[in-house]
């Protein structure tokens, strides 16, 4: 990994030949804490999310990418704020959520579409509850780990706010994500990992897994390090978003006032704690 100062590209994960394409996962950071996701095969680049569009132009002009597609999340400034600066440089389309207002023009995607870019499938899948029309993108290159593109939907240790959708829809878009496959790259567009892990370390003081990933995250972030990407697996053990049925995220959410041990009143209640803390 190579790792840059704040504003620098971090180069994520290894480079792989699959049919004479090379995929690369890049991460960019933007604003305060923003990751602006970029996958590559050394000739043409997709970018994920792009709010800063001077980011994604540096990194292409660094690397001498062509760019050939955008894709967006979800509706908020800070996940669209450079699609249009990009529009001079784009080849190909921008693809946004099928149920929200974006820049235009675009091609609406929503969950059952696939999308075929940089010799690649990516499949879209409809991830509500940050907002009401917040979709994920799933890569699966051949020979990699698959890679998610999850916006704000799944953090590392957390989820998003629940701005437009409801409780019982994150329930559902979580549960949807948890059940890839353990070694899928979550691809999150926020490094608010540590502050998520001391929230986790309250719902559920006594996980070991959370204890020691609390860890790893803290000495990564002193090297000035990104956490991500983390794992579905990871998230699996750590996360109490994907835990509510565990007893000891339960217990806590009761005694934050969920009314009972049903997942999605559980999500609810730790929503709302995590809100305040």
């Amino acid at each position: 990994m190579m790792v840059g100062a704040a504003g620098r590209i971090l180069i994520i994960g290894r480079i792989v030949d699959v049919h004479h394409f090379m995929i690369e996962l890049l991460s960019l950071p933007a604003f305060t804490d923003n990751y602006i996701w970029m996958v590559h095969n050394g000739h043409e680049a997709v970018v994920v999310d792009p709010g800063d569009a001077e980011v994604v132009q540096r990194a292409l002009r660094a690397r001498k990418l062509s760019l050939s597609a955008i894709l967006v999340t979800h509706h908020h400034p800070d996940h669209t704020g450079g699609v249009q600066d990009l529009r001079d440089v784009l080849l190909g389309q921008v693809y946004a959520p099928a149920r929200e207002r974006t820049p235009e023009p675009h091609v609406a995607v929503q969950e059952g579409m696939t999308l075929q870019l940089l010799g690649q499938t990516i499949r879209v899948w409809d991830v509500p509850g940050h907002t009401l029309g917040h979709i994920a993108f799933l890569m699966e290159p051949e020979g990699q780990d698959p890679i998610l593109f999850c916006g704000d939907t799944l953090f590392s240790g957390g989820c998003g706010r629940l701005f437009e959708g409801t409780p019982a829809q994150m329930h559902a878009s979580l549960t949807t994500l948890a059940q890839l496959p353990g070694r899928t790259r979550v691809c999150c567009a926020h490094e608010y990992t540590v502050a998520n892990l001391r929230f986790a370390s309250l719902v559920e003081p006594h996980n070991p897994a959370l204890q020691a990933y609390q860890s790893r995250c803290a000495e990564l972030r002193q090297r000035g390090q990104p956490t991500l990407p983390s794992t579905i697996a990871t998230e699996r053990r750590i996360n109490p978003f994907l835990r509510c049925q565990e007893p000891e995220v339960r217990t806590s959410a009761r005694a934050q006032g969920a009314t009972g041990d049903d997942p999605v009143a559980v999500l609810a209640a730790l929503r709302a704690w995590k809100n305040r803390a």
